[in-house]
């Protein structure tokens, strides 16, 4: 028997007055720390725990909810799950579930997990809505916990209960929009700590193979496995792709070096730009935001030591910020090249400047939308010789060194310059994309709505090794 943590909370409506529907959304979150653990294992457990002792059928893959990735009191990669899934038994399975996350969560390590339980489809417009909000913007416990008892939720937490925030929003994810698939394979408790054994070649392989419908396998440049963390925690690695038989295949085309415990296919908003879809008004915004801003460059881009590059951008609004493009995003040779007068748009997060006197606008990616002509200006020609006159100093005209003809109203002739850069998109480089980040050969290939609600999940989906 598990004693409960002094610091833990429990609401539980009365279930008589939920509708008995055989759905059941699982959300959680917030079970992982620094010093290990994972949430997505922990759904990996879960997803056993349901398979072995359960009649629950899942309706959709596992969901992998990437949330707003710019706010500070995120866990490591800010990802929440939610689990759908057909059963009839809802009440046992709630108390169930709550033994396994108390158990499983690194609460004595500043984990402050949350789980949520919605019961019944379709899923109310309140709570798609908050879990909208909370990929772009900061949600709070308080309105979580609202959210929650107004549609008759059970749900309990841990420590400071931050973790509803994400258990809420990832049951309201996902319904419709882009979305992609990862397959998570975990290590055996013995091998986690311990160096990552994964054949580069294997990697390199398979990632030409199945391009474009995998990505963030391999960086070319910098000759980097993109595929796997680098932590304690127990994930081996993920393969990210456009469908579960794509990222299942890749996985099993992958020389392991080291025996796993298993792996699990999740749905996921990766690699979607989900949390940069709304527009940002910088008369209105707030630190932690994301999103993306329209606007026209208003100063010279500046370079700092470390190759970061700052300029400012202003708004319809008649409203300027700073805007920073940091070295390791690989596009501050773009961002160099442009010009006061340029219109651009920006993915960004809304951060506070070192001072916290003001925000600033940390750069995702640069789209350059129309540039400017640009001049460089060339001393005149004498009327006489068609040669270069040389300046008689400042406000005191030009002068011919061959005829000495001497113009006191001359003026320097402006010569259209050729820009270096041309409207289009630009991200940063591979090892520097955020879980978010779209790639840029998933433009135009997005899609619209989550399209095999009633099927079966393909066979493999869910494998112990």
């Amino acid at each position: 028997m598990l004693s409960w943590n002094t610091k833990s909370s429990l609401y539980e409506p009365n279930l008589h007055d939920i509708n008995q529907s055989e759905i059941l959304h699982i959300g959680f979150d917030d079970t992982d720390s620094l010093e290990g653990k994972c949430t997505t294992h922990l759904a990996f457990k879960i997803t056993r725990f349901l398979l072995d002792n359960s009649d629950a059928q899942f309706i959709d893959y596992p969901l992998l909810v990437r949330l707003n990735p710019n706010i500070p009191m995120k866990t490591r990669g800010n990802g929440a799950v939610c689990l759908r899934i057909k059963a009839k038994d809802h009440e046992k399975i709630i108390q169930e579930l709550r033994l396994i996350v108390e158990k499983e969560s690194a609460i004595n390590n500043g984990a402050n997990p949350g789980v949520v339980f919605l019961n019944g489809n379709p899923i109310p417009k309140m709570i798609k809505d908050f879990g909208a909000i909370a990929l772009y913007d900061v949600q709070s416990r308080q309105i979580a916990e609202k959210v929650a008892k107004k549609h008759c939720m059970s749900y309990f937490t841990f420590g400071n209960g931050q973790g509803i925030v994400g258990s809420l929003a990832a049951i309201g994810s996902l319904e419709e929009g882009d979305y992609t698939y990862e397959v998570i394979a975990y290590r055996t408790r013995d091998n986690c700590g311990t160096y990552r054994q994964i054949n580069v070649t294997s990697v390199i392989n398979y990632d030409n193979r199945t391009f474009p419908y995998t990505f963030n396998n391999y960086d070319q440049t910098h000759r980097r496995v993109l595929i796997a963390p680098h932590g304690p925690d127990p994930v081996f690695c993920g393969i990210r792709g456009e469908s579960p038989e794509i990222v299942v295949s890749s996985l099993n085309s992958l020389c392991v070096e080291e025996s796993l415990e298993g792996y699990m296919v999740f749905r996921s908003n990766q690699g979607t730009d989900m949390h940069l879809q709304n527009q940002l008004q910088l008369s209105s915004i707030r630190p932690y935001m994301s999103g993306y801003v329209v606007g026209t460059v208003t100063t010279t881009p500046q370079v700092i030591q470390g190759g970061h590059l700052f300029f400012a951008v202003e708004d319809t609004s008649g409203t300027s910020r700073p805007v920073a493009v940091y070295e390791p995003t690989g596009i501050t040779h773009i961002a160099s090249q442009l010009e006061r007068g340029d219109t651009i748009q920006i993915g960004c997060g809304v951060h506070l400047s070192n001072t916290a006197s003001q925000v600033i606008l940390n750069v995702e990616y640069i789209s350059i939308l129309s540039i400017v002509q640009t001049y460089d200006l060339s001393n005149p020609l004498c009327t006489f010789c068609r040669k270069k006159m040389k300046s008689e100093g400042r406000n005191k005209g030009f002068q011919c060194d061959k005829c000495k003809y001497r113009n006191i109203n001359a003026k320097k002739i402006p010569i259209p310059h050729k820009r270096s850069i041309q409207p289009g998109l630009y991200i940063p480089t591979p090892k520097s994309r955020r879980h978010l980040t779209k790639p840029p050969h998933r433009y135009g290939i997005e899609k619209s709505s989550w399209s095999r609600p009633n099927a079966e999940l393909i066979k493999g989906w869910f494998r112990l090794l």
